[in-house]
């Protein structure tokens, strides 16, 4: 579990045996069932999730009562609903486990206590941050610049793994289609 947390760490910043047992202290673990809420609209945002293991989705649920989804988490990726963590204000998204999940997860109190204790930790959630903002400024490009075809194609060729692991008719929810509307642009690629 830490081994983990560490190697991805390490990718960013160094941190030695001691500052990373440190850092590691401000940190809970929590094990999630398949499709178990960790967070409901409506709710106070009081955690960021860190994937151990497992896979993760945020979505809202739209004016017609369909759920959107707007974002996963897979191994060693990070999750919140960000306005209301950092605000402490009711969230608008649900996040919720799409297979059986082992989380890392931090209070927004502990947060700031680990970010005092150990000012390196703010050059890596710079680091997170800043990929996580890339990938939605991509996300959006493609949506203006891609037909939906082409949409879904770059995803099935860039995460081919993450594509296997999620169930078809959330890909299409993440991508704004219907699952009957992927299922024929699928069909027309094996044709």
């Amino acid at each position: 579990m830490s081994l983990i947390f560490r190697i991805h760490l390490e990718k960013f910043i160094h941190v030695n045996d001691k500052e990373f047992e440190g850092i590691l202290k401000f940190f809970d673990v929590r094990r999630i069932a398949r499709k178990e809420n960790l967070l409901e609209e409506g709710q106070l945002c009081n955690h960021h999730y860190f994937v151990l293991e497992g896979l993760l989705r945020q979505f809202f649920v739209n004016e017609k009562g369909v759920e959107q989804t707007t974002d996963f988490a897979i191994e060693t990726w990070w999750l919140t609903d960000n306005i209301a963590y950092e605000h402490r204000s009711p969230a608008s998204f649900y996040i919720q486990a799409v297979e059986k999940s082992e989380l890392l997860y931090i209070s927004r109190e502990n947060q700031e206590k680990l970010l005092n204790e150990f000012p390196v930790m703010e050059r890596y959630f710079r680091f997170v941050y800043q990929r996580a903002f890339a990938a939605s400024q991509m996300r959006i490009k493609y949506h203006f610049s891609f037909s939906k075809e082409e949409f879904y194609f770059s995803l099935v060729k860039t995460y081919p793994e993450f594509v296997q692991r999620v169930p078809q008719y959330l890909i299409a929810s993440y991508l704004g289609f219907t699952p009957e509307y992927l299922s024929e642009i699928r069909k027309k690629k094996i044709s």
